[in-house]
């Protein structure tokens, strides 16, 4: 299965403006206009039925607009057609946290896992639910397990930040800040803003 972070454009199949207007679609989220994004996909929707590509489309723009019901529920709907659609299952996680259901979180990002043991992705998403439930150690050992299988990821070593700034260790923090002036300077360019004097 491959990782898709944005979905592919579905085959014409005879289709009429189908594929046009799937891209165009996609076009309105990548500029941010996610109401005329959730309008389009809703006539593609009516007008040829449901895919996974489709439905998760309109969950990224949903999820990006705030509704996050919407997208949650656009979101299972692509799982529920494509088991293996690990950015559904990671967005659906997300959603799922930000709507304070981290039981279901949970559950989501271990179906994910059940599909890739080396979702990196879903170890982040997992550090991020089990620091809001207070679960130190365990946030941890997920992050831990997103570096030992990306190294050098940028996402990655941001969670470890996180995690160092929730246990007010600074010593931490600052070590990942240092790592990230490397993998992502902008994202560290951020936190030397927020907690550092020398981030010039």
């Amino acid at each position: 299965m491959q990782d898709r972070e944005f979905p592919e454009t579905p085959g014409a199949g005879g289709r009429d403006s189908g594929p046009e207007s799937y891209e165009l679609a996609l076009d309105c989220i990548a500029n941010g206009r996610y109401t005329r994004a959730v309008e389009i996909l809703d006539g593609l929707l009516a007008e040829r039925g449901g895919d996974a590509d489709t439905y998760y489309s309109r969950g990224v723009a949903n999820m990006s607009s705030g509704n996050y019901r919407e997208a949650a529920r656009d979101f299972l709907r692509a799982v529920a057609l494509d088991r293996g659609f690990l950015p559904a299952y990671k967005n659906l996680g997300f959603v799922q946290l930000t709507m304070g259901r981290e039981e279901l979180a949970l559950k989501t990002l271990g179906r994910a896992l059940a599909v890739d043991p080396a979702y990196v992705d879903a170890y982040c998403l997992l550090g991020d639910v089990h620091l809001d439930l207070g679960e130190y150690d365990t946030a941890r050992a997920m992050i831990e397990k997103a570096l030992e299988l990306e190294p050098e990821g940028a996402d990655p070593h941001c969670k470890m930040a996180m995690y160092h700034l929730a246990m007010g260790d600074l010593r931490g923090l600052r070590n990942e800040y240092e790592i990230l002036k490397t993998l992502d300077p902008s994202l560290a360019g951020q936190i030397g803003g927020l907690f550092f004097s020398d981030n010039g």
